[in-house]
């Protein structure tokens, strides 16, 4: 069994990988700075679920590099999770987003190669770093946007064209991964990541959309649609994601130095809001009512990954449909919206 570190572990993806780990037998140290609503929550569950002492908790943020380092040592996976989220956010405060996610993926990447013993270093980076994609030709159909040309999505040989500062950071971390593969010999895997969903998502306005579209219309709070919601993603649940860094650790011998587009490709994919719309309203079993606004600096018309690289180097590919998907993430926000009083 593995010792392993997860920064950003009490957040929405770190808590279930954490959860998954731990199951698995392994020694797991979570390393959050407990900042983002339901950090807390999500610990509370990881206890409630696996017990006291299951696993132990770092208060602390990435950029702080010595505490990291101490918490780093000796471990033989880092899955590196923390950092700022949300492009509006980096639009306003860019200095900060360039320090958690630049500064403290090289933080990361310092204390794994130092004190770590050899360990796998699998770094979530963003669909975001391949830019607004405005080049790429696309049709406008009824209810979504769609590649012209694209049968497949967008491949992990794409052009990189960062597009908003969150995109930059990112963007950096996402090469620094990379290059201490080529430099240093680490064992990094680059994961860029589509829009993940599923439990244990506090979905806020600006990121993880699907579950605050969700949590918005129980509570009936306003939903702001930026762009004609016609904009498509590919959305991938969160126990498929959680399946490829399975597969990566699996298969590291191929993984190592490796960048991966993950999401749900092109047979899992939903326009934001002319498609999910209805689908939110025939779960609720009511209207959903919305405001519409301007579009947002960097926002994509389409974004499909191609993850047919890690189909066939991990031998992965998604599982869950996304009604599946969808309503197992709305009976999870409607049986515990009392974790959402802070809204």
């Amino acid at each position: 069994m593995a010792r392993a570190l997860v920064t950003g572990g009490a957040g929405f993806i770190g808590s279930n990988l954490a959860s998954r780990l731990i199951g698995q037998g392994h020694e797991v140290i979570i390393y959050d700075n407990m900042s983002r609503p339901g950090c807390l929550r999500n610990v509370d569950w990881l206890v409630a679920t696996h017990g006291f002492g299951a696993f132990q908790l770092v208060a602390a943020d990435v950029r702080d590099f010595d505490t990291l380092r101490r918490a780093t040592e000796g471990v033989q996976r880092v899955y590196h999770l923390a950092g700022q989220v949300a492009v509006t956010a980096s639009v306003h405060n860019p200095r900060k987003d360039f320090e958690e996610n630049a500064l403290g993926t090289l933080n990361v990447l310092e204390a794994a190669r130092h004190v770590g013993d050899d360990p796998i270093v699998m770094y979530a980076s963003t669909n975001k770093v391949y830019g607004r994609l405005e080049h790429v030709p696309i049709v406008e159909e009824a209810t979504r946007y769609r590649y012209a040309d694209l049968e497949h999505g967008i491949s992990e040989t794409f052009p990189l064209d960062f597009h908003s500062p969150y995109a930059c950071s990112k963007g950096a971390g996402d090469q620094y991964t990379r290059d201490y593969a080529r430099i240093y010999g680490l064992k990094t895997v680059v994961m860029r990541q589509s829009c993940v969903y599923g439990p244990r998502q506090f979905g806020l306005e600006d990121q993880g959309w699907l579950a605050w579209f969700i949590v918005a219309a129980l509570k009936e709070r306003p939903i702001t649609i930026y762009g004609d919601g016609k904009q498509v993603r590919d959305v991938l649940f969160i126990e498929d994601l959680l399946d490829v860094y399975d597969a990566a650790v699996e298969h590291i011998d191929m993984a190592a130095g490796q960048i991966y587009n993950i999401g749900g490709g092109p047979h899992h994919t939903l326009s934001v809001w002319a498609e999910f719309g209805p689908m939110l309203e025939e779960l609720f079993g009511r209207p959903v009512p919305v405001n519409y606004a301007d579009w947002r600096p960097g926002d994509q018309h389409v974004y499909i990954s191609d993850i047919r690289k890690a189909e066939r180097e991990l031998g992965w590919k998604p599982r869950t449909p996304v009604r599946a998907g969808v309503r197992q993430l709305f009976e999870w926000v409607r049986d515990n919206l009392h974790l959402f009083d802070h809204l």
